[in-house]
């Protein structure tokens, strides 16, 4: 059973001569334990894909199941508690509390979910130290290159028990060391049974993905499962490699 489905999903803005359809149709299905990887040419719909598939925006037309509940059905409260618990986001701007140190900030849902500090802390540090930021944990975002914003955007997104990682250009900010070492996290929690969508403009990281889906104007055009990858990002492809 999917995880997260959405089952002809539209999303218009504006109205008569000024609107705008930024999906159109769209079926999407991501099981548990599955990476699905969407690209498209910027304008695509691929970030509003996510923020519909995550409850930060309502469709138009169409619904969005997250483990079987439709979301429409959902009160606000009640949508804010899932987006809480159960969804890890990644945003490109990172949306990271200036006033909170960096495990602070990555502990914090797991806080606001009732963990005791200490335990939240401890997880937050343990995430930090995987993205490599353990020596960073006590520093402010201002403090911090954009790189490490990002993996500390990442760290927020996996932390806890999260079943749905929704990911928006997670590795735009990194070289590609910090940009394999986030895949694997991203993949890591997939193995544990979390279903995860990355968007992403990079077709390297892309081809570690189960499935690529491709947008172009707000619709499905195609999609299609990448070739075997090498064991690193770093290593060149299978297709690529000296015979």
């Amino acid at each position: 059973m999917s995880f997260l489905e959405l089952r002809r999903v539209s999303k218009s803005y504006g109205e008569g001569a000024t609107e705008v359809h930024a999906l159109s149709d769209i079926n999407l299905s991501v099981e548990r334990g599955s990476l699905v990887a969407v690209m498209g040419p910027s304008g695509s719909g691929k970030s509003t894909l996510l923020t519909i598939a995550g409850s930060l925006e309502e469709p138009t037309d169409g619904e969005v199941l997250i483990d079987g509940a439709a979301l429409q059905t959902m009160s606000r409260n009640d949508k804010a508690r899932l987006r809480r618990r159960t969804i890890g986001y990644v945003f490109q701007d990172f949306n990271l509390l200036a006033g909170l140190t960096a495990v602070e900030n990555v502990s914090l849902p797991l806080e606001l979910d009732g963990v005791q500090a200490r335990k939240a802390h401890a997880a937050g540090m343990a995430a930090l130290e995987e993205l490599g930021l353990a020596d960073r944990a006590t520093h402010y975002p201002d403090e911090l290159s954009g790189g490490e914003r990002q993996r500390v955007a990442i760290a927020r997104a996996v932390v806890g028990e999260r079943h749905l990682l929704l990911a928006d250009e997670p590795s735009g900010a990194l070289d590609s060391t910090n940009g394999e070492a986030v895949m694997r996290m991203i993949l890591a929690a997939c193995k544990q049974g979390v279903a995860a969508v990355v968007v992403t403009h990079d077709a390297q990281l892309a081809s570690w993905a189960d499935r690529v889906v491709f947008l172009r104007d707000g619709r499905v055009v195609d999609q299609t499962v990448p070739p075997p990858t090498p064991e690193s990002l770093l290593e060149p492809s299978p297709q690529t490699s000296k015979r």
